[in-house]
């Protein structure tokens, strides 16, 4: 799998302008990475859907235990999972009519990528929508720092 086919600006962008996202794994604990991204998007106008079978709400919002239960429609569903849960979350994506299924960092899987494809809908693997925000709509973008480089590492001078 070349992970940067899954990582298209172009789909980003896209996939930016949809506004209802379901986050599967989004937790209520502030330190959760799923947390600040769900808090984030929510600040910045998106639509957040709870799914966590451990919670009954976060961010204000009912917590659903799958995306079967989320009711009305789901643009984006947004994954902070294990890989090995993918193929199921990628199945109920398509079961729901989703229009896209990104995977953060880390949660790779390539059976749920092709499960996801296979059905139409648009794949970013391996990226932060966050971060994905930030580079394009938010401040990072109006600041002139879109490099398409994610890296903490200094170029040698």
């Amino acid at each position: 799998m070349n992970l940067p086919d899954y990582q298209s600006p172009s789909i980003i962008q896209d996939i930016l302008k949809h506004s209802r996202i379901a986050i599967v794994g989004l937790s209520s604990n502030e330190l959760r990475a799923s947390h600040f991204v769900g808090f984030y998007l929510k600040r910045h106008g998106y639509d957040i859907i709870p799914v966590n079978p451990r919670e009954e709400s976060v961010l204000g919002a009912t917590s659903y235990p799958s995306l079967l239960e989320v009711p009305g429609t789901v643009d984006v569903v947004d994954v902070f999972r294990d890989p090995a849960a993918v193929p199921e979350i990628a199945e109920q994506a398509v079961a729901i009519g989703a229009k896209a299924l990104w995977l953060q960092f880390g949660v790779i899987s390539e059976e749920g990528i092709s499960i996801a494809e296979a059905a139409g809908l648009d794949v970013v693997a391996d990226r932060c929508l966050k971060i994905e925000h930030a580079r394009y709509l938010g401040r990072m973008h109006w600041l002139g720092f879109n490099t398409d480089v994610i890296s903490a590492r200094r170029k040698p001078t």
